[in-house]
């Protein structure tokens, strides 16, 4: 079968090389028959235009591969957070990522402490992190109660960002409400007090609203208490060096 020349300018008749130009300059060989110049392409030229078509294809579609097999591998516990806000509108509903590296742009600490009927519940102290990412509200196993806040940019965290992102780590549901904290679920003749000690010298303050709504600040102490029996004041909480 006769074969063009990588350049298209030659085509071997099984014998010999021979011009893929006819002599008045009409009528090029394209490999399988004559055609008219400017109606057909070389093999060459064709593969040329091939490569690059596959070249193109894959330039748009490698980002789209990599970006799904990231998503579908992501470690458990590792899945972008929904946060709604209490009392927020949609506009400013937001994700909190788990990223592969701790953020230092914005980086304060608050301390939480949940009281259930006098006695304090425990906390895990490795929310937000697995072995491949932090959660932008996390703990660490050493510091039992108190939230690292790691932001690569400034924007309003709230208690229940916290609580959703507990949810997301522990793959259980993790409840902020009037009748719920955490898994435990209040009796009818319990009630759910809530105080914020801003750390100003004025002590722990009872806070009346919806407890997702308290907003994370530094040095802030939040107390989240099953009563009755009450403790009242909660327990102070003395911050360590370093914080």
């Amino acid at each position: 079968m006769p074969q063009l020349s990588p350049d298209g300018r030659w085509f071997w008749d099984g014998t010999t090389w021979r011009p893929a130009l006819s002599p008045d300059g009409r009528w090029r060989w394209n490999g399988y028959s004559w055609v008219g110049v400017g109606r057909g392409l070389s093999a060459g030229w064709i593969a040329v235009i091939a490569g690059g078509v596959i070249v193109v294809l894959l330039a748009v579609m490698l980002p789209v591969i990599l970006l799904y097999t990231a998503a579908t591998n992501a470690p458990a516990g590792s899945q972008p957070v929904p946060t709604t806000r209490a009392g927020a509108s949609p506009s400013s509903f937001a994700t909190i990522p788990c990223d592969q590296l701790e953020h230092t742009q914005v980086h304060y600490h608050a301390y939480l402490q949940i009281l259930n009927q006098g006695g304090m519940v425990s906390i895990p102290t490795n929310v937000g992190r697995s072995s491949a990412c932090y959660y932008w509200l996390h703990m660490h196993s050493s510091e039992a109660g108190i939230i690292h806040i790691e932001s690569p940019s400034d924007r309003i965290f709230t208690l229940g960002d916290f609580f959703d992102v507990w949810s997301a780590w522990g793959h259980a549901p993790q409840l902020l409400d009037a009748t719920h904290v955490g898994t435990l679920t209040l009796t009818g003749s319990q009630k759910l007090a809530a105080y914020v000690d801003l750390d100003d010298g004025k002590g722990a303050a009872p806070f009346s609203g919806n407890p997702r709504a308290i907003v994370l600040q530094d040095h802030e102490v939040i107390t989240l208490e099953i009563t009755p029996p009450s403790v009242n004041p909660p327990p102070s909480f003395s911050w360590p060096s370093g914080f």
